[in-house]
């Protein structure tokens, strides 16, 4: 175990990719030495431990950079149980320590050229360039807010790079007339549905276009999922190019899991052609929960923060991750997965922040079957005054029996199923549990429909399409 972090190493160090000057492999080893025992110091090339009061995220599994996954817990990692959740501890310690405001930066993916190779010596040529007299005078000024100033003036080039240029900062939209009419309904002020419909197993769309055709006309978009539980399916991609197609509005749901950042840009481009503009940005369910043979758990290109991050400013700027600029900019109204029951609520809320930060403009949720937590959720969003900048959908699923009921308690990162709910399904006959699961699932609507800052549900039927025009005609939403 490393002396500063709460977990232990879960990966050696990396390499570089390129031989090195010597005086560059000098520095490097030297500051593997330290910062390895010290940290559990991975050596990615772009170190973050000031931004994540000094344990390093690197540390997590999924290669999380810009805060948890909807699965984080105060007690342990649901990819490796053994250890705890690196991000929950960050932020536990950033708020013990008055430094969750740095949470909010977006910071950057890796840049592979420079992973396995030392950062001191780009922190050295930034504080020259600052000036070092003037730096190292300003480490005994009283005058705080000069301290402040000049140690940003050397270390925020360092942490982000020029084809980056993150910060913690709003950006609103840079346009006006909506894109989608999943957009138009939510700007208009409607209590908005949508739903999701399972992609097939197969090659076969008869379904798939029965269920799109049968659900279109009750909800204002449509989602399709990106091999939810990292299972495959068929993609988000083509069952969102034949909804387009039946007049349906698309949601494409791009799981970073399985994404590059030149592959996300390019399908993105793709998808604005074929006529989707809604896209929810998901991290994705990591590989350790889906079928064996496991693929690689190492590390992620990009998380769902950075996804946005580079859509964003695609949309809005007309720019490449690589700065070229583009004619024809993508039309994007841009979501991400909100989880009101991982980790704690004020830890969540700063997460929900900062993807709205990064270009979130709506949410849907978890599945939600504890109404108090959500508005306890909602509340801390409040506090946060995000709730006028983001639309926010209530993710609602029927459980359809006692088993369904507790593998999404015990199973399912960031759902909670309440014992009152459990125990309803123990109490219940095998025969019942259907129209019991449609009946929690009203009470729950019912319940959270009047909440501050809820804009609409998101039905998650799990393969039972036909419940949900009956759920939206006996909730009173049709």
């Amino acid at each position: 175990m490393s002396l500063f972090t709460p977990g232990r190493r879960w990966q050696p160090p990396f390499f570089p990719f390129k031989k090195e000057p010597f005086r560059k492999r000098v520095l490097r080893k030297i500051e593997r030495w330290i910062k390895g025992p010290l940290f559990g110091c991975r050596m990615c090339g772009n170190c973050l431990l000031q931004e994540t009061a000094f344990v390093c995220p690197m540390e997590c599994p999924k290669g999380m950079r810009n805060g948890p996954c909807g699965g984080s817990t105060p007690e342990r990692c649901y990819v490796d149980e053994t250890r705890p959740c690196i991000w929950y501890k960050i932020y536990d310690r950033s708020f013990k320590m008055g430094r969750e405001h740095m949470l909010l930066e977006v910071l950057p993916p890796l840049d592979w050229d420079k992973v396995g190779t030392e950062t001191w010596g780009d922190v050295i040529r930034s504080m020259r360039k600052f000036g070092s007299g003037s730096f190292i005078k300003d480490r005994f000024s009283s005058n705080r807010e000069k301290k402040s100033q000049s140690w940003e003036a050397v270390f925020q080039p360092v942490r982000q790079p020029s084809w980056w240029k993150g910060d913690s900062l709003y950006h609103p939209p840079a346009y006006e007339d909506p894109f989608s009419k999943l957009e138009r309904e939510l700007k208009s002020g409607k209590f908005v549905i949508t739903a999701e419909v399972s992609p097939p197993l197969s090659t076969a769309t008869g379904k798939l276009k029965r269920d799109i055709a049968m659900v279109k006309e009750l909800v204002a978009a449509i989602n399709f999922t990106d091999s939810a539980s990292a299972s495959p399916r068929m993609s988000s991609m083509a069952c969102s190019k034949i909804a387009a197609e039946l007049g349906a509005d698309p949601v494409l749901q791009i799981a970073a899991r399985d994404k590059t950042r030149s592959g996300l840009q390019s399908d993105i481009m793709g998808a604005n052609v074929m006529g989707v503009h809604n896209v929810l940005c998901i991290t994705g369910d990591n590989a350790r929960i889906g079928p064996t043979p496991t693929s690689n758990t190492n590390i992620l290109d990009m998380d769902a923060i950075q996804m946005l991050w580079i859509l964003r400013r695609m949309r809005d700027e007309g720019i490449y991750l690589d700065g070229r600029k583009m004619k024809s900019p993508p039309e994007l109204f841009l979501g991400a997965a909100a989880s009101p029951f991982a980790s704690e609520p004020r830890f969540q809320a700063l997460r929900e922040e900062k993807k709205i930060n990064a270009g979130a403009q709506f949410f849907q949720t978890n599945l939600i079957y504890d109404p108090k937590g959500l508005e306890l959720w909602l509340e801390e969003l409040d506090k946060r005054n995000i709730l006028d900048k983001v639309y926010i959908l209530a993710g609602v699923t029927p459980i359809r029996s006692n088993r369904m009921a507790q593998y999404l308690h015990h199973n399912i990162p960031g759902v909670r199923v309440p014992q009152a709910i459990l125990d309803r399904f123990e109490a219940s006959r095998e025969d019942d549990y259907e129209e019991l699961g449609v009946e929690i699932a009203l009470e729950i609507m019912e319940q959270i429909k009047g909440l501050q800052g809820l804009n609409g549900f998101h039905l998650m039927s799990v393969g039972w399409e036909a419940i949900v025009p009956r759920i939206i005609s006996e909730a009173g939403l049709s």
